[in-house]
């Protein structure tokens, strides 16, 4: 997993947080790293899951919910990072329907050992896209996330609604409806 992810995670924890509580975080975890990153590093996802499932036990706010929280931070890093690419789009769900096709290319260009989950788009209307996400990481609210912000960047709404292919979420269903 890309640095960015862990470094961008522990400065939310911190805002959020304290200070404190990366350092406790870190402490109750074993990293291979130490809790040391670099953004361009490449860090093993255990130890992402180590650092949310310490944090949730620390917080009461289950992983999946610490996701969707992380997710809208990390949005707003791509805006500041990455304007070029978000202006690419006019529309939320043209957005999403090209993470797959566009983005995820792009991101393959900065980051080519990256491992991204698959989003494969099975049916897209003017306001609606249904699309299936796969990844062994079951981050599946990180997508979550991502895809409220993208509609919150376009000022519009949306329904989606998750069904889980897979018990474990490694393969899950977005069903994604325009207000």
């Amino acid at each position: 997993m890309k640095g960015i992810v862990f470094t961008e995670f522990l400065d939310l924890v911190e805002d959020k947080f304290g200070l404190e509580m990366v350092d406790k975080i870190i402490a109750q975890s074993e990293l291979e790293s130490e809790g040391i990153y670099t953004s361009v590093g490449t860090y093993e996802f255990s130890e992402m899951l180590q650092l949310l499932k310490n944090l949730s036990a620390n917080t009461n706010i289950s992983i999946d919910d610490l996701l969707l929280v992380y997710a809208e931070h990390f949005f707003s890093v791509l805006k500041i990072s990455y304007p070029d690419l978000i202006a690419t789009y006019k529309d939320p769900i043209e957005m999403l329907a090209s993470i797959e096709n566009h983005i995820h290319v792009e991101v393959r260009k900065i980051y080519p050992d990256a491992e991204l989950p698959t989003f494969n788009v099975l049916e897209k209307t003017e306001n609606s896209l249904t699309m299936i996400y796969k990844s062994s990481r079951a981050m599946h609210h990180f997508g979550l996330g991502l895809m409220n912000k993208t509609f919150e960047h376009f000022s519009a709404t949306a329904t989606i609604v998750i069904e889980k292919i897979k018990e474990d979420g490694t393969e899950v269903k977005f069903i994604i409806n325009k207000n």
